[in-house]
């Protein structure tokens, strides 16, 4: 399947560079009968936006969606679904000199060597932060879906900021979901929201960057999803999670910390939910996935992000003209942290994955009536 494709019988496409005339998104698959409208899209995009605060890049950017295909008299017709953004305020001269001399922690030098140069570096192309844009575009539509037709919800927030670190253990889901885009850091604790965002102000006047971790968690998850063994649904959800930019690391449940626990305490024990007579399991520690395989319990993982590597300190590289060392600052507009804007983008790959999966085993018909 071609690279830039996630899903296959829900399926994104994305198009587009990063200072390019525009990006977009063509996502097959989707069922006819969704009502559906740029105001379904619209604010999930205003979530991810650049420009919003003075944590983000002051690139400023619309980011206003255009549906050009799929959607007649208001609902889908089951045809491919074409949107895009045009960009509006890219500014290219800062890029010039990486052009022969990549950036440290970026893919200029990479993508120059795999593209034989003919790659286009402007805002690091297709390479860009900018491009998950597309992804949210899939996403929305992805997560209504899923809410409207299967009750699941999916809830990203910004669980630690270089060394602050929010405590979740006394907090509500219903908390979670209410109070994550209260603040510009996306962290649903006003305390510990500032902290993180003095964390990052600091850094940027040291002229640095800081990473973190977003935490995702997903309740309504119908049982039996995924498809094992190289389909499993850690792998797809995985593989979506490290197409973002900077994402390091994915662990679900219990993750790198399980390891230190013995069986009989990681292990899950089966009892019967006094709500409703279903099988769950007392505690979650597998995050809501056995054998590759959703077992109904609130699936639940976390996401490292690097530092942010566009940093305007004295860095070294390498001339590819002259083949020489050389110093390197880079300049212009970038975040100085990316998981403030990170949480709707993992809210759309993970709806995406999902919602493939749920049409994969016949939960979401071809028409929504």
């Amino acid at each position: 399947m071609p690279s830039n494709i996630l899903g296959s019988n829900f399926a994104l496409q994305s198009f587009g560079e990063s200072h390019g005339k525009c990006i977009g998104a063509v996502v097959d698959g989707c069922p006819a009968g969704l009502k559906l409208s740029e105001g379904d899209i619209q604010p999930m995009l205003d979530l991810r936006k650049p420009g919003q605060s003075n944590i983000t890049t002051q690139r400023k950017e619309a980011d206003t969606v255009n549906i050009l295909s799929g959607v007649f008299e208001g609902y889908t017709t089951g045809a491919p679904i074409c949107m895009i953004i045009w960009n509006t305020d890219s500014d290219s001269r800062s890029y010039e000199e990486f052009r022969t001399k990549p950036r440290p922690g970026h893919a200029d030098y990479t993508g120059f060597v795999k593209y034989g140069g003919f790659n286009d570096y402007r805002g690091s192309g297709r390479f860009s932060g900018r491009l998950t844009a597309t992804i949210v575009m899939g996403g929305a539509i992805a997560l209504k879906i899923l809410k409207n037709y299967l009750n699941v919800e999916i809830i990203s927030y910004t669980k630690s900021i270089g060394s602050i670190d929010l405590d979740t253990r006394n907090i509500s889901f219903n908390t979670l979901l209410s109070e994550r885009y209260t603040n510009d850091v996306r962290c649903p604790d006003s305390a510990v929201s500032a902290k993180m965002k003095e964390e990052i102000l600091s850094a940027r006047r040291d002229g640095d960057s800081l990473g973190g971790i977003i935490e995702c968690i997903v309740k309504g998850v119908p049982v039996g999803l995924g498809e094992p063994i190289f389909e499993s649904i850690e792998s797809e959800i995985s593989k979506g999670l490290f197409s973002i930019p900077a994402v390091k690391g994915v662990e679900f449940g219990s993750g790198f910390s399980g390891t230190t626990m013995r069986g009989s305490i990681n292990n899950d024990s089966f009892i019967i939910n006094k709500d409703d007579g279903s099988i769950m399991t007392k505690s979650n520690n597998s995050g809501g996935i056995l054998g590759g395989i959703t077992d109904g319990m609130p699936l639940i993982f976390r996401i490292a992000f690097k530092p942010a590597a566009s940093i305007p300190k004295t860095q070294k590289t390498v001339n590819l003209k002259d083949m020489k060392e050389s110093d390197l600052i880079v300049t212009g507009r970038h975040d100085p942290c990316v998981v403030p804007r990170a949480p709707p983008v993992v809210d759309s790959i993970v709806g995406i994955i999902l919602l493939d999966n749920c049409v994969k085993a016949n939960m979401i018909p071809r028409v929504l009536k």
